[in-house]
């Protein structure tokens, strides 16, 4: 009507599907950035030191600086699989001791302060290397067949512009000073020094097993197969230049350990399922033909079984900028 004026739209007057969400304070690099972080932002500073309030927090802060000191760059799933620490808390203690790289060889990992791994070719065995299980019937078995599970169904998936994203629980400030359990609850009966603890085959490839998912993030100094180690370190010693791409190793490395892993893998399940393979073809030379997957194509990939994620099963790429936005 005449003489009427839109209410100015704020946070204060919008309805929402969930708590709004609190800053975690985290800084973010990009490769092409010309300066790394030396130290926290102050909101990050005070937001851990007000939750770091009893001995355990204090006892976590010291593991992780001990880890950032023998390793400079870390992957989240890494850090929760060498100390106990509460997932809500590990959120407000990673912005104050790293940053965290958005794109190029060392993207989705959390690095010290002040280190910065374009300048250092010893940095290339920290890279992140996206490995995917490629499954369907030009590769020898079906979705059904493959005995590793997807991370997440795509009916579970919101968007990250939507308003409200799934949590397992809600945990205040008083809930971090205190202390949980492993369920959300006070009282847990699993010990402290391992209540939080992610499996070691969360983040480190060994010959003759599976991974715990179909997408992994692995840094390559995780791959822990001799053969796979060669091809990493190949120019040791020639390093000449930090691309995007390749970061500190030779063009193609990724390329190469895929083809490595994906092999190892199929012979895994030829061995616990053998009926799979009864009619694979073999090359003229007596390899087996066999198409891997490149961390860049997904054109072809199928839609993965409905699986619901738990807690070593996140898409650190996806989830954990989700975490700190």
């Amino acid at each position: 009507r005449e003489g009427y004026n839109n209410p100015q739209v704020s946070g204060e007057n919008l309805i929402g599907l969930s708590r709004a969400r609190r800053p975690h304070n985290a800084i973010f690099v990009n490769f092409d950035d010309k300066e790394i972080p030396t130290k926290p932002l102050d909101a990050a500073i005070q937001t851990w030191k007000k939750v770091c309030s009893n001995a355990v927090d204090k006892k976590v802060e010291e593991e992780l600086r001990k880890l950032f000191e023998v390793r400079p760059i870390w992957s989240r799933n890494a850090v929760k699989a060498n100390i106990s620490v509460h997932p809500d808390k590990l959120k407000l203690l990673l912005p104050y001791l790293a940053y965290y790289m958005l794109t190029g060889p060392w993207r989705s990992l959390w690095v010290r302060f002040g280190y910065d791994p374009r300048k250092h070719p010893e940095a290339k065995i920290y890279q992140v290397l996206d490995f995917r299980i490629r499954c369907g019937m030009k590769y020898g078995y079906a979705p059904n067949d493959m005995p590793v599970k997807a991370k997440r169904s795509t009916y579970n998936y919101s968007l990250p512009i939507t308003v409200k994203k799934p949590v397992s629980h809600t945990v205040s400030v008083h809930d971090l000073k205190q202390g949980l359990g492993t369920s959300g609850a006070p009282g847990a009966k699993k010990p402290a020094s391992s209540r939080y603890k992610l499996k070691e085959s969360i983040y480190v490839f060994r010959e003759g097993a599976l991974p715990p998912y179909r997408q992994m993030f692995y840094q390559l100094c995780d791959l822990n197969v001799e053969s796979l180690q060669k091809i990493i370190h190949r120019n040791d010693g020639t390093e000449s230049e930090c691309t995007e791409r390749d970061g500190w190793c030779l063009p193609k490395t990724s390329d190469d350990l895929r083809d490595s892993m994906s092999l190892m893998i199929k012979q895994i399940i030829r061995s616990t399922r053998p009926a799979l393979f009864s009619s694979t073809t073999s090359s003229e030379d007596g390899k087996e033909q066999l198409t891997y997957e490149s961390g860049e194509d997904d054109e072809e990939e199928e839609e993965e079984e409905d699986f619901k994620p738990s807690d070593g099963s996140e898409n650190e790429m996806e989830t954990e900028i989700l975490d700190y936005v």
